[in-house]
C-alpha cells in the first residue's frame, strides 16, 4: 500500500493514514493532545490553557477569487486555534519554495499574510525558508503553526442531546471558488472563497452563550465535520436540508460538476453545538459579525448515532462521511 492523494483529502481514507501517523507514545503533555485528533492541542501551563496547532497549505492555483495561499495559511491556523476557544497570539511560518518562483508573487503572498494577521490580532514571530530545485514542488508550500490562550476550552467531541447545530454561513464557497477558477470557468464574482480569520466571530459567540462543541468544516466540508463531531460525541445529529445555507451560484456550479457542496472545503466557517437555551443568543451574535451574517440553525442533536438529513421533499437519508474531499489541492 502506498500514499495517494485521497490520504490527504480529509475524509475516511485520511483516517487510515492517521492511524499510522499517530502511533506515537509521547503524544499528551498533560492536557488535550494528539490522541484527541482535534483542531489543536491544549497544554496547561500554570494558570493558562495554551492552545497549539499546525497546518500546511498546498493550494492550486496559488491565487483565487477571494484569497490566496498567503491569506489561507494564516486563517487556517488562526481558525484551528479559535475552534478550541484559543485567542491567537503568535504564529510561525515555514516556506518551501521552488527554484524560479517569482519574487513578485512571493511579495504578494506576504502582503496577504500580513493583512490576515492584522485582522486576526496575531503576530508572525519566527519562521524558516527552504528552496528546492525546479520541478521538485508545485511553486510553494507554506506551513504555519500557532499558539493561543483559551479561557474556555472547546472540543469537537462535546455535543449533547438537545443541542442545536449552528453554521456561521454559506457552505462550499471556498472549494468551489478554487475549483472553478482552476478549471477556467468564467464566473466573475459569483463564487468567491470564504477564507477569513474567525477568532473575533468566535469570541463574540463564546460571550453570548455556552458552546459545547466547535469545528471548522475544512477538508471534507460540512459532511466530514458533522460526522466527526457526532461520532466522537456518541450522538445522532438531525440536519434540516431546507435550513442549510448554500449560495445559489455554488449549488449550481456543484450540480454542473457533479459535486456535493456539503463535502467541499470551507475556510471561513464554523460548525457549533449549542444548548437550546443559548442557541438564539449565539445565532444573533454570529449574525452581528460580517463573517456570520448568513449564520443559521440547521439541526439538532438526539440520542443514537449517525447523521440524518431531513430532505426538502419530506424524506430522510444519511449524510455519510466522504471518502475524501472531491476537490483536491484547495487548502
Amino acid at each position: 500500500m502506498k500514499v495517494s492523494l485521497m490520504h490527504g483529502a480529509g475524509g475516511e481514507v485520511m483516517g487510515e493514514l492517521l492511524r499510522t501517523l499517530t502511533k506515537v507514545k509521547n503524544r499528551n503533555a498533560g492536557g488535550i493532545g494528539l490522541e484527541a485528533l482535534d483542531d489543536g492541542a491544549v497544554i496547561p501551563i500554570g494558570e493558562y490553557q495554551v492552545v497549539f496547532t499546525t497546518d500546511s497549505h498546498i493550494v492550486r492555483p496559488l491565487f483565487f477569487p477571494g484569497g490566496d495561499i498567503g491569506r489561507l495559511s494564516i486563517c487556517g491556523t488562526v481558525n484551528d486555534l479559535a475552534m478550541m476557544g484559543g485567542k491567537p497570539l503568535a504564529l510561525s511560518c515555514g516556506m518551501v519554495i521552488e527554484e524560479g518562483f517569482a519574487i513578485s508573487d512571493l511579495e504578494r503572498i506576504v502582503r496577504s499574510m500580513d493583512e490576515a494577521l492584522t485582522e486576526s490580532g496575531a503576530h508572525l514571530v519566527t519562521g524558516d525558508t527552504k528552496v528546492m530545485e525546479r520541478g521538485a514542488l508545485d511553486g510553494i508550500v507554506i506551513n504555519t503553526a500557532g499558539i493561543g490562550i483559551a479561557e474556555t476550552v472547546v472540543q469537537d467531541r462535546g455535543l449533547r442531546e438537545g443541542d442545536r447545530i449552528l453554521v456561521s454561513g454559506t457552505l462550499g464557497d471556498h472549494g468551489l471558488a478554487v475549483l472553478t477558477h482552476r478549471e477556467g470557468f468564467s464566473l466573475g464574482e459569483q463564487i468567491r472563497s470564504d477564507v477569513a480569520p474567525l477568532w473575533e466571530l468566535v469570541e463574540g459567540a463564546l460571550a453570548a452563550g455556552e458552546i459545547h462543541a466547535m469545528k471548522d468544516p475544512t477538508r471534507g466540508g460540512f459532511a466530514s465535520a458533522i460526522n466527526e463531531m457526532a461520532r466522537k460525541s456518541g450522538v445522532r445529529v438531525v440536519i434540516e436540508e431546507a435550513a442549510l445555507p448554500v449560495r445559489r451560484s455554488v449549488r449550481s456550479a456543484a450540480e454542473m460538476l457533479g459535486i456535493d457542496p456539503l463535502e467541499v472545503a470551507n475556510e471561513g466557517k464554523v460548525v457549533m453545538g449549542v444548548p437550546l437555551e443559548d442557541a438564539d443568543a449565539v445565532l444573533a451574535s454570529l449574525r452581528s459579525h460580517r463573517y456570520g451574517k448568513d449564520a443559521a440553525i440547521v439541526g439538532r442533536v438526539t440520542a443514537g448515532s449517525r447523521v440524518i438529513l431531513k430532505t426538502t421533499i419530506g424524506g430522510e437519508r444519511f449524510i455519510e462521511p466522504p471518502m475524501g474531499d472531491p476537490v483536491p489541492r484547495v487548502c
